[in-house]
């Protein structure tokens, strides 16, 4: 992965000293909306997230508080919540019931609670490595504890494509995303349809075509590239959509995330993976701070 050098900023070399400040006009003419956060309870969409505080409910039961807004909409939790209702690929039950488990009780006699889980590292919200569709990337240790932190963390734009069709080279263009930004979150009808929300896979759901993705690359300076579902690539088009995006090992894919009523515009992106040696994915916890 290439490092950035400097303070961490979306200003690349080839924009000529652009300044920041010119770069949010720019991004503005095209239509990219940099709105205030809504705090009046548009977000969270999850229902039983919009309290901070914890409380008690009746008869002294105490509730405790599941946020995915904090600071007054200054932070935004962009992380699927792992329930047994999340879809995962090619499955119409869902993660289901049984990925989390209690395995040593207090109730049964021991000292502390201790739970286990078992899911897939491609579940939820989450991160691609190089190794995913490259097996000598793989081999060669590509994995999720090679990504590069810098690149998965600083200053992001949220664009919404066009709701009527997968992202296309022709829809890449028609972003027109200035060069120099180097971390992209595409909002699409995936977000509006809620298909993270529901158990059954969606073969139908809105993705990168290999033309879109072969456009992003070739004339684009983003490096980190984040979904709304489960896969970067429509589905008809997952296999070369991927190696288009990973073969160069500079590109980071994070799919799954929850971008609801989240207004378009350029927030801090904070995203931090497990660090699993071997794996070719791992589960990713993503924030939005503006």
């Amino acid at each position: 992965m290439k490092q950035e050098g400097g303070t961490d900023t979306v200003i690349h070399s080839t924009m000529n000293s652009l300044s920041l400040f010119a770069f949010l006009c720019a991004v503005s003419a095209h239509s990219v909306a940099v709105a205030v956060v809504d705090t009046s309870g548009a977000y969270p969409s999850i229902p039983g997230t919009g309290s901070d505080e914890c409380s008690v409910g009746g008869e002294g039961v105490l509730v405790p508080p599941r946020r995915e807004v904090y600071e007054e909409g200054r932070v935004l939790d962009i992380t699927h919540r792992y329930v047994p209702e999340m879809p995962v690929w090619h499955s119409s039950e869902g993660l289901g019931q049984h990925f989390l488990w209690l395995e040593t009780s207090m109730k049964n006699g021991s000292h502390a609670n201790g739970s286990k889980m078992m899911l897939g590292v491609h579940t939820g919200t989450h991160v691609d490595a190089p190794g995913h569709f490259y097996d000598n990337y793989f081999d060669a240790g590509f994995d999720v504890d090679s990504l590069d932190l810098t690149l998965l963390n600083g200053l992001a734009l949220l664009v919404d494509v066009p709701r009527d069709q997968n992202i296309t080279a022709e829809v890449m263009k028609s972003l027109d995303i200035p060069r120099g930004v180097r971390r992209v979150l595409f909002r699409t009808l995936n977000t509006d349809r809620r298909l993270m929300f529901k158990k059954e896979f969606d073969t139908s759901y809105v993705g990168f075509k290999e033309d879109g993705a072969k456009w992003l690359v070739e004339n684009t300076d983003i490096k980190l590239v984040g979904v709304d579902y489960l896969s970067v690539a429509s589905y008809d088009h997952s296999i070369p959509s991927h190696l288009v995006f990973l073969e160069s090992r500079e590109i980071i894919l994070v799919e799954g995330l929850k971008l609801d009523d989240v207004p378009a515009g350029i927030y801090t992106l904070n995203c931090l993976p497990l660090r699993l040696v071997h794996s070719e994915a791992s589960p990713i916890r993503c924030i939005l701070i503006r």
